[in-house]
């Protein structure tokens, strides 16, 4: 669909695919291709689920330094917001997510596995936030994912001191959900997005924008934004299905609607 990211669309799971060899630099062009293909796999009634994956190699080691590096405050100022949108794209899918992570993801890189829902990544991936060296801070989502996920004092760590984390430490402090041999990344992660294929997909939507919206409100506010999902669900036809699937001790045949 684009020059260096495509959507590829396979039993149900779109897989949006960076392209751009050697490291997969997250330059504008490739930015703005994934807000398209974040933008399509939402709209897409093929796709229920979704993998970012760089390919087997790497998978985002950061932004293109080379074009930022050219950038004064007013030109950054003006591209900005929309470096932060296009990520927030991703993250915004009302779909499963799942980051299959290889070799390094890295500055932009770290914040796009960020902006998924689950990462799976290689024994030997390392990840991280290494804009510090270059006189920056993260400018994509890094300093509040990566504080929501891992806590306030380990962002702090990982960002301050711009380190490497390794996949074991980044599995233990809930940076990545699941660690396997780097030739399995891929299959671990469709195995993760398959079984949602067939689930209740509004069901789903509703599950993500109540964790993701609730953890932008006071409780108060959370828990009446649930109540409003929760009850919606009921003028779903999945929820006829699952509930008299349970009644009759039978596996329900959801039709996402």
């Amino acid at each position: 669909m684009g020059e260096f990211i495509r959507l590829d669309i396979s039993d149900g799971i779109g897989t949006i695919r960076l392209d751009r060899p050697p490291m997969n630099a997250l330059n504008v062009q490739v930015q703005e291709e994934l807000r398209e293909a974040a933008k399509q796999a939402t709209t897409s009634d093929e796709i229920k689920a979704i993998i970012v994956y760089g390919g087997q190699k790497v998978f985002a080691a950061g932004a293109d330094i080379k074009e930022m590096a050219g950038m004064g405050y007013a030109a950054m100022a003006a591209r900005a917001t929309e470096l932060t949108s296009a990520f927030d794209a991703l993250a915004r899918v009302p779909k499963p997510t799942v980051a299959a992570i290889t070799g390094y993801a890295l500055g932009g890189g770290c914040e796009l596995a960020l902006a998924c829902d689950w990462r799976v990544a290689a024994a030997d991936a390392k990840l991280g936030q290494p804009e510090i060296n270059l006189g920056i801070i993260p400018g994509a989502g890094g300093t509040q994912r990566l504080s929501r996920l891992v806590g306030p004092a380990k962002a702090k760590d990982i960002i301050m001191t711009g380190r490497f984390v390794d996949a074991g430490e980044a599995l233990s402090i809930g940076l990545v959900d699941r660690v396997v041999p780097a030739d399995d990344v891929l299959e671990a992660a469709t195995a993760m997005a398959q079984q949602f294929v067939n689930g209740p997909s509004v069901a789903l939507r509703a599950a993500k924008q109540a964790i993701d919206g609730g953890l932008e409100m006071d409780l108060a506010s959370g828990l009446a934004w649930e109540s409003q999902l929760f009850a919606a669900l009921f003028a779903t036809e999945d929820k006829v299905e699952g509930m008299a699937a349970f009644v009759e001790k039978r596996k329900p045949t959801f039709k996402g609607v």
